[in-house]
């Protein structure tokens, strides 16, 4: 079968579907690394995203309040990781791993708590298409781009606005202070600790709705480990834009179409084994960063806990 995904209109769609939760995530991420704090729990908290919202659209029959509790659990989780990284000035990468950790245990036991063990899971209904009127026709763009779930809507325009905020209002160009030299900042007046807070809270609401996005958008249930790396890949996502968001868009647009033709390669052929098919998205991944991170400058004091009474 030949396959020329540039020729696919349903390929490009599908790969806007499968980067819409990588591009939440890493916004999310994108947001607090330039605080200056490094969140590597993303994929724990987005399973805790996924299983909260997943149990809270089932029981209330409401997808958007499904949305709603996984943000909150993203926030809750993100507040664990402010209290212990900014506050107590611990570790991140301990926390991180903590939260990642307790993300893959804890969204196992909320989906067994409330439904128990079934043979046939529970379902909700996902997210339907919303065709905007008069641009959904346009030949080929239009069921592309105008054609899709309001969440992949608000990831798309969730870049412009995290630019907008980051590069064009006082408070982005305090943010990147923070991360880059957050002692001048404090020179200033300027709170150090409340930007962190707000930056990694605010980074953990859009974490958690990408954890939503799994079951609410995409497969309609809950599977344990469904982010399936994909935590892990909004951070590699970060590094390849450089803490830039138009740039990670790029990247998730890119993994997200190797993950899209990898699907329809494995519909139209049988001579190929499908764990290669299943690897291929996440070897494209790695090639990418590892040639991508040479050159790559992280915000100056990322990872670096401030501590007002110690000496410059």
């Amino acid at each position: 079968m030949a396959l020329n995904p540039f020729l696919d209109p349903q390929l490009w769609q599908q790969t806007l579907v499968y980067a819409a939760p990588l591009i939440l995530a890493a916004m999310g991420e994108l947001l607090i690394e330039r605080s200056g704090v490094l969140n590597i729990g993303i994929e724990g908290m987005m399973l805790v995203g996924a299983a909260v919202g997943f149990i809270v659209a089932v029981q209330t029959a409401s997808v958007g309040a499904g949305i709603a509790a996984a943000m909150a659990a993203g926030g809750l989780l993100a507040l664990v990781l402010a209290y212990y990284s900014v506050d107590l000035r611990g570790s991140q990468i301990t926390v991180g791993l903590g939260l990642f950790v307790l993300g893959v245990g804890l969204s196992s036991l909320l989906y067994r708590v409330v439904f128990g063990v079934r043979l046939t899971p529970p379902r909700v209904a996902t997210l339907p298409a919303l065709a905007i009127p008069g641009l959904a026709d346009i030949p080929v763009a239009g069921p592309v781009l105008f054609r899709q779930n309001i969440l992949v809507y608000a990831a798309l325009l969730l870049v412009p606005a995290v630019h907008l905020v980051l590069f064009k209002t006082p408070l982005g160009l305090r943010l990147r202070a923070a991360g880059e030299n957050p002692r001048a900042v404090d020179t200033l007046g300027i709170d150090v600790f409340a930007l962190r807070r707000l930056a990694t809270v605010v980074g953990g609401l859009l974490i958690g709705a990408a954890g939503a996005y799994l079951p609410i958008a995409l497969t309609g249930t809950f599977n344990d480990n469904m982010t399936a790396g994909r935590g892990w890949l909004a951070l590699m996502l970060v590094i390849f834009g450089r803490w830039r968001p138009a740039w990670a868009l790029l990247g998730a647009l890119l993994f997200a179409c190797v993950e899209s033709f990898q699907f329809k390669l494995a519909m139209g052929t049988k001579t190929i084994p499908p764990q290669f098919l299943l690897m291929l998205p996440y070897v494209f991944a790695m090639v990418v960063l590892v040639w991508i991170y040479r050159g790559a400058k992280a915000p100056g004091a990322l990872a670096v806990p401030y501590d007002r009474e110690a000496r410059g």
